[in-house]
C-alpha cells in the first residue's frame, strides 16, 4: 500500500503505528476480545528527537510474558512482518532485549507534510470551552499561530503561494488552507531526501507529528495539557523561525527550499489553529 493511501488513512501517525503492530500479532492467535484488551495495552511512545522521527515499542517484552518466548525472538517475528508491509515508510530494528524501533522514513514523511498542507485535519465541531489556566502560554500560541498567518499571506503577496479565490469578506472566519491552491511541494531534493534538514525544521516537524497523534489518536490513559503541547509546537515554530530563513537569499537562490519552508509554515498554521479552536475554545487569531 503507498505511503499516499495510508497518511490519507492515518492521519495521526501514532495510529498508523498501532496498525502495523496490529497486523503484525494476528499469527499469536488472539481473539477478538482479547485484540481489544491488547490494543489499548499496546506500549508505544515516540522520542523526542532534533534528528529523527523515532518510535519504541514494548510489545515483545509484553507478549513473552504471556507466550513462554524469547522476547527477542517475538520481536524478530514482529519487526518481520512490519518490513514485509512497510519497508519503504519505515527504517525498523531491534534492540535488547525486545525493544522494537520504528523511524520515519523521509518518504513517508514527505507525504505526511504533503496530505496536512492540502487536505489538513479532520473535521472536529466540538469546542471545549475551558478555562485558561495559564494566559500567558494561549497569548504565545496565539501569536504563533497569527506569525504563520502573516507569512502566508505576505507569500501570496510575493507570488509565493497561489489562492484558489481572492481573500473573502469574511476570510478570518475560515482556515488559511482552505484558500491555498492544493499544489505538490518540491519537499525533496535530487537525492529524494526531505529538503528540510535543518535540526530546527525537523524539530518542527517531529513536535507537529506529536501534536497530531495527541490531536486525532490520543492515548486514553494519559491527560494531556493542551496548553503545554501548543506552548511546544509555538516554540519550535520559534525557534525554526529565527533560524531558518524564506526571504532574501533563500528566497532568490533556492526557490524548492522556500517552498517547502512554506509549506512547515502552512503545516503549523494548521495545527495551531486546530488546537486553539477545538481543544482551548479560544480563536486563532490572523494578527495580533
Amino acid at each position: 500500500m503507498s505511503c499516499n493511501l495510508l497518511v490519507s488513512e492515518y492521519t495521526a501517525i501514532r495510529k498508523l503505528l498501532y496498525s502495523y503492530l496490529l497486523a503484525s500479532i494476528d499469527r499469536f492467535n488472539y481473539h477478538q476480545q482479547q485484540q481489544i484488551i491488547i490494543k489499548k495495552q499496546i506500549p508505544l511512545y515516540k522520542v523526542r528527537n532534533a534528528n529523527q522521527v523515532l518510535y519504541i515499542s514494548g510489545i515483545a517484552l509484553r507478549l513473552s510474558k504471556s507466550h513462554n518466548l524469547n522476547s527477542m525472538e517475538i520481536a524478530e517475528i514482529i519487526t518481520s512482518q512490519i518490513s514485509a508491509i512497510c519497508r519503504e515508510n519505515l527504517l525498523v530494528k531491534i534492540v535488547a532485549p525486545g525493544w522494537i524501533h520504528l523511524e520515519l522514513t523521509d518518504s513517508l514523511l514527505v507525504n505526511w507534510l504533503q496530505h496536512i498542507t492540502t487536505v489538513g485535519l479532520p473535521d472536529d465541531k466540538e469546542r471545549r470551552h475551558k478555562q485558561i489556566i495559564n494566559p500567558h502560554q494561549l497569548f504565545a500560541i496565539q501569536y504563533a499561530h497569527a506569525r504563520c498567518c502573516s507569512l502566508i499571506l505576505l507569500a501570496q503577496r510575493e507570488g509565493l503561494i497561489q489562492f484558489k479565490e481572492h481573500l473573502p469578506e469574511n476570510w478570518q472566519e475560515r482556515s488559511l488552507l482552505c484558500l491555498v491552491s492544493d499544489i505538490q511541494r518540491p519537499w525533496l531534493n535530487r537525492k529524494k531526501q526531505l529538503i528540510l534538514n535543518h535540526s530546527a525544521e525537523r524539530y518542527l516537524i517531529s513536535e507537529l507529528i506529536e501534536a497530531v497523534d495527541n490531536l486525532i489518536f490520543p492515548n486514553d490513559n494519559k491527560q494531556m495539557n493542551w496548553e503545554k503541547l501548543g506552548l511546544d509546537v509555538s516554540q519550535a515554530f520559534e525557534t525554526f523561525w529565527s533560524q531558518c530563513r524564506i526571504w532574501g537569499e533563500v528566497k532568490n537562490n533556492f526557490p524548492e527550499l522556500t517552498q517547502a519552508r512554506l509549506g512547515l509554515v502552512l503545516a503549523t498554521q494548521t495545527v495551531l489553529r486546530f488546537l486553539l479552536v477545538t481543544k482551548l475554545g479560544s480563536v486563532a487569531p490572523f494578527e495580533l
